[in-house]
């Protein structure tokens, strides 16, 4: 079934998105693109320059932006606080399973990713999870509050 892509209300931010971003060190983006124009991309780029520890996973990359690039969740050989995904919603699940095997505390549905079930595995799972926001746009929000 497809969903209806539903842009997000930033003046209603939840508040475990804030905690998510001020608890993240560090972070895997799930669907990094080597391609600017890319949403993905952006945030990594963003991302590379704040204070967090920055990893692309991508299966097709080995490095993007300088930054080496791993096939799966799994391949990183450090621990991940947050999974930041750019993935289809299909593919969602099998990243929370890779989160749960890997210890990954948070996940970060991108704006307009959106899979209710996928959200519902990870709550029942014991996951702290966003769905359809953005993390460099709750960043930014969190910066100017």
């Amino acid at each position: 079934m497809v969903q209806e892509c539903v842009l997000p209300d930033y003046s209603q931010v939840p508040q475990e998105a804030f905690d998510i971003v001020k608890a993240t060190k560090s972070l895997a983006i799930i669907g990094a693109s080597p391609k600017k124009e890319r949403p993905s991309h952006q945030v990594f780029a963003y991302l590379l320059k704040q204070e967090f520890k920055v990893v692309p996973v991508n299966p097709g990359q080995t490095e993007i932006l300088g930054q080496k690039c791993y096939p799966s969740l799994l391949d990183i050989p450090f621990s991940i606080d947050t999974a930041v995904i750019f993935r289809k919603p299909e593919a969602v699940k099998e990243i929370i399973y890779q989160a749960l095997q890997k210890g990954v505390s948070n996940i970060w549905m991108q704006e307009g990713i959106i899979s209710q079930d996928a959200y519902n595995l990870a709550k029942e799972k014991g996951l702290n999870v966003v769905m359809n926001f953005c993390f460099k746009k709750v960043h930014i929000l969190l910066k100017t509050r």
